[in-house]
């Protein structure tokens, strides 16, 4: 370990270190695992290192930036934790920005907001850019701007042998990049495109109770197929959470949430959701916000430490068949933490060419079936398999940073009929499968 140390500009942690548990933890507080070593790199060169001395010692590598994926496979039982976390560098250059791959998405949305840009960075500040970038990146953005992985133009990457490569448009490995990133390498530098969106949006929730669900779900359907590309919109069942924007009134019962983010100008914004205000909603908080400040309305929702255990599908189509499912299902979880969300698909998503990403959720709807409990809680995990079970049916693949710790079979169907060509591309370029703490693909089909 001191050769280790001796080669580094940043810090080694191990298990007699004072922070060792703070920094093995991860978002998902039902993951717990022990790694023998922490890296908390200061460069690519520390990472090149790292990956040598864990590959000359026959030490498993796992790779953490945010920590939020929700399988927790940023982290490791025995092996070495190449952490990301510090590299937090913002550099702008005409409409890129040159990002370190520890920013969470609320520090690169703090940075480009500054001047006005953004990019598609999902919904959750506190999300690592890095992880939702290599996994494809669905946001509040993405049916204006797409997604996040479509608005990688480059990146640095360390490779398997311990090689600091430049990779660019032009370069097969950003095909892989773009949604299926941490099978190569570990990216230190995203070169994102950024647009002038903000700083202020209309944006917020409109809630309705359960009991108009069927109702509300297929009305909602009928205006998502018709809705601008400026608008995205996410719709919450769950049981009204206890935030102070929810009237005490409302906290705990059973709601269907619409939550929206239009980014065109917002007197046309009002217009084109009055459909949606016609359903007479029980709350009301659309209006002209800091787009910033619409990036953590789910934050609290979603803390580190808790409990979590999701199951997910894309489907084609909020027919009767899914709404049924839903609405039989969504409102019997345990856990008033406990939520199924769904994402509207579309827009600028579809206008990119299917060849240049991995990532392949383009058209129709994201369902993700999210149990939340505290350690003293109810835990959901049966109702999330139950929920899923019924609507897995109507499914058209899978997004994969919404898989949790699952089968083979998945993992190749949140890559599609692009897996074939990505485990010629492993076989290459990460032949014994040095990266592998993550919905991986073997460098030989099985």
């Amino acid at each position: 370990m001191t050769e280790l140390r001796d080669a580094l500009r940043g810090r080694v942690i191990d298990p007699s270190a004072p922070d060792y548990d703070a920094l093995r933890k991860v978002w998902n507080g039902a993951i717990d695992r022990r790694p023998a070593l922490i890296v908390r790199c200061a460069d690519a060169a520390d990472v090149a290192a790292s990956i040598r001395y864990a590959r000359d010692g026959g030490l498993e590598i796992a790779v953490r930036a945010g920590g939020h994926g929700v399988a927790g496979q940023s982290v490791c039982d025995g092996g070495l934790v190449i952490d990301v976390a510090e590299l937090k560098d913002v550099r702008f250059a005409d409409e890129v920005v040159h990002a370190g791959s520890g920013l969470l998405n609320g520090e690169f949305d703090a940075a480009t907001q500054a001047r006005g840009l953004a990019t598609t960075a999902g919904i959750v500040s506190h999300t690592g850019l890095a992880g939702l970038t290599l996994g494809g990146g669905i946001g509040w953005l993405m049916r204006a701007h797409g997604a996040t992985c479509d608005n990688l133009v480059g990146a640095q990457l360390v490779t398997a042998d311990g090689s600091i490569v430049e990779v660019g448009e032009d370069d097969e490995l950003l095909w892989a990049l773009r949604g299926a990133g941490a099978n190569f390498g570990v990216v230190t530098r995203l070169d994102l495109r950024v647009h002038q969106v903000g700083p202020d949006v209309l944006a917020g929730v409109l809630m309705y109770p359960a009991d108009r669900a069927r109702a509300v779900l297929s009305t909602y359907r009928d205006f998502a197929s018709h809705a601008p590309r400026e608008l995205t919109t996410i719709v919450n069942l769950r049981h009204a959470p206890p935030m102070p924007w929810v009237p005490d009134d409302l906290q705990g019962k059973p709601v269907v949430m619409i939550a929206l983010c239009w980014c065109g100008a917002p007197d046309a914004g009002e217009r084109v959701i009055t459909a949606l205000r016609a359903m007479a909603p029980v709350l009301d908080t659309v209006s002209v916000v800091p787009y910033s400040q619409h990036q953590r309305i789910f934050d609290p929702a979603v803390p580190h430490g808790l409990n979590y255990y999701w199951r997910s599908d894309y489907v084609c189509a909020l027919d009767d068949a899914v709404i049924d499912v839903l609405v039989e299902h969504a409102w019997a979880a345990r856990s008033p933490r406990s939520y199924t969300v769904i994402f509207q698909l579309g827009g600028a998503l579809e206008d990119v060419d299917p060849a240049s990403a991995v990532f392949s959720g383009r058209s129709g709807f994201a369902v993700n079936i999210n149990a939340v409990w505290p350690d003293d809680g109810f835990d959901d995990t049966d109702w999330v398999r139950g929920e899923w079970t019924a609507l897995h049916p109507h499914s058209t693949g899978v997004y994969l940073n919404f898989l949790d710790d699952e089968d083979p079979s998945r993992v190749a169907a949140a890559y599609g009929k692009a897996f074939d060509g990505l485990v010629e591309l492993k076989r290459r370029f990460d032949p014994d499968n040095v990266f592998r703490h993550n919905h991986n693909i073997p460098p030989v089909r099985t």
